[in-house]
């Protein structure tokens, strides 16, 4: 933090100093010099009467509450007295400077959701087939994350993940995944990969996943999960929709992760759909009432998702066409 030294007299500024011996002090003339986003430490006066933009917190004379008072109108972070310090001003500091991080966080989310949208995979022309997504955070950023793309002409390989708790840590993991997800060729070798991963850089979160490789001439369709939950569903004309359950563990929990690798066909105008969990979320009742509820509106293709939810959700579907 910076200390810009007063340009009038003050009594106890010695005092003052000594008991912030962490802060640079500088000089008010060479403040635009210095990094705009560290806190500065400064005279209320100088403050009203020279308007910089850094963060400020002011210190003023006993009888200058007015002065604080417009101080904080033009945007202070706090406001101090001269000779009536807080009891511990170093914690204190800290705190304010804390909270000011979180502040610029949160104005930096509305921008943040914009690169994490636009980190989703791109419309793809695929032979017979239709590539259908639904994509709608709780908040800004979403720990759901579904990716797609060509392995070869005739080979298409996706996954859709949901990664354990909400907000920026969990986006994050989103990114990190559609970064390292490498030349994989099989379900598994992706998953096993990725669990590889999360387990050396001993990040605290766990990732469910559905990972699956369509091969566009012979509509084969192999695909394995980690833990994931709901399971994936075909969806044939004038055909019970079929649940595709299976049991294993999320990524992130052992090094020594079982996947098994699961293989159906997909016949004219079956849709193979996952999702994340919280598509559920719109439906009431118990985790198999909300189930079956879900999987009728996917049938009729009806599903709805309210327009604020508690939890992310993601869907992602491959059609064939003919």
């Amino acid at each position: 933090m910076y200390f810009i030294r007063p340009t009038r007299d003050i009594p106890c500024l010695e005092q003052v100093i000594d008991a912030l011996p962490q802060v640079q002090m500088i000089y008010l003339d060479d403040r635009e010099l210095y990094d705009p986003t560290i806190i500065a430490i400064a005279d209320v006066q100088d403050f009203l009467k020279y308007q910089w933009n850094l963060p400020t917190i002011v210190l003023a004379l006993k009888n200058e509450g007015t002065e604080l008072a417009r101080a904080w109108e033009q945007g202070a972070l706090a406001g101090w007295i001269w000779n009536d310090l807080p009891a511990e001003p170093l914690k204190a500091l800290k705190r304010i400077d804390a909270q000011y991080k979180r502040n610029q966080d949160s104005r930096d989310l509305p921008s943040a959701a914009e690169l994490q949208q636009r980190l989703l995979p791109n419309p793809i022309d695929l032979i017979n087939y239709k590539v259908e997504t639904f994509f709608q955070p709780s908040a800004y950023l979403s720990g759901d994350w579904y990716d797609y793309w060509k392995i070869s002409d005739k080979e298409i390989m996706f996954y859709l993940a949901d990664v354990s708790g909400h907000g920026v840590t969990s986006s994050l993991l989103t990114s990190w995944m559609a970064a390292f997800h490498g030349r994989s060729k099989t379900p598994r070798e992706l998953i096993k990969k990725l669990n590889g991963m999360l387990m050396q850089e001993n990040i605290e979160k766990h990732i469910t996943m559905i990972a699956g490789v369509l091969n566009l001439d012979s509509h084969i369709l192999k695909w394995s999960s980690a833990g994931h939950y709901p399971p994936p569903i075909i969806f044939e004309p004038n055909q019970a929709p079929k649940i595709l359950s299976t049991s294993s563990f999320p990524l992130g929990l052992t090094e020594e992760l079982e996947v098994e690798e699961h293989e159906c066909v997909l016949t004219k105008q079956a849709r193979f759909i996952v999702c994340s969990d919280g598509a559920l979320e719109p439906y009431e009742g118990g985790l198999s009432e909300q189930f079956a509820q879900l999987v009728n509106h996917l049938q009729n293709q009806s599903f709805e998702a309210p327009e604020h939810v508690a939890d992310d959700i993601a869907i992602l579907s491959l059609r064939r066409m003919n």
